[in-house]
């Protein structure tokens, strides 16, 4: 494990992270949504905060902490989003590493709760998450959330 690291998106390099986020979660039309989102992340203390996992300085996965993932329920947050490994890198615990990085972050932060919304099966529930409700996206599609104390993420692999 010792070979991956973590890093905050805008020290590797915005236009870089943003080419990874965006070859990962977007589409023909929102690569500049990426690159202006992951830009004005860098205010200490604050969400948006986007993280690359880098393998020998190759970059092998990614996640995002916002206010927002796109669905109705705005009184949630932080989410932790865009989560991705390279299927080359995956069976190996990385996701884990993501979320207690993710856990570190909020508590820095003072947040208690991590929120995200998936349509995943298994993967969130292996490590902890717990299904809280349905939201909706906006285009109406009804999708899960889940929940996980940051305090139990961070005690996990202790």
């Amino acid at each position: 494990m010792m070979d991956y690291q973590i890093v905050n998106a805008t020290e590797y390099g915005v236009d870089a992270a943003a080419d990874y986020f965006h070859s990962k979660w977007g589409n023909s039309h929102n690569h500049r949504f990426y690159l202006d989102a992951i830009r004005h992340s860098d205010k200490p203390g604050q969400l948006p905060k986007f993280f690359l996992m880098l393998k020998h300085q190759q970059v092998v996965g990614c996640y995002g902490l916002i206010t927002n993932d796109f669905i109705s329920r705005c009184d949630l947050w932080p989410w932790l989003a865009c989560l991705f490994i390279d299927e080359s890198e995956r069976g190996q615990g990385l996701s884990q590493r993501f979320f207690e990085h993710a856990a570190e972050q909020a508590l820095a932060m003072g947040f208690k709760q991590l929120y995200l919304t998936t349509d995943h099966d298994g993967l969130y529930e292996k490590s902890g998450w717990q299904r809280l409700a349905d939201g909706y996206s906006l285009f109406g599609a009804s999708t899960r959330i889940y929940q996980h104390s940051v305090q139990a993420l961070l005690c996990q692999n202790k």
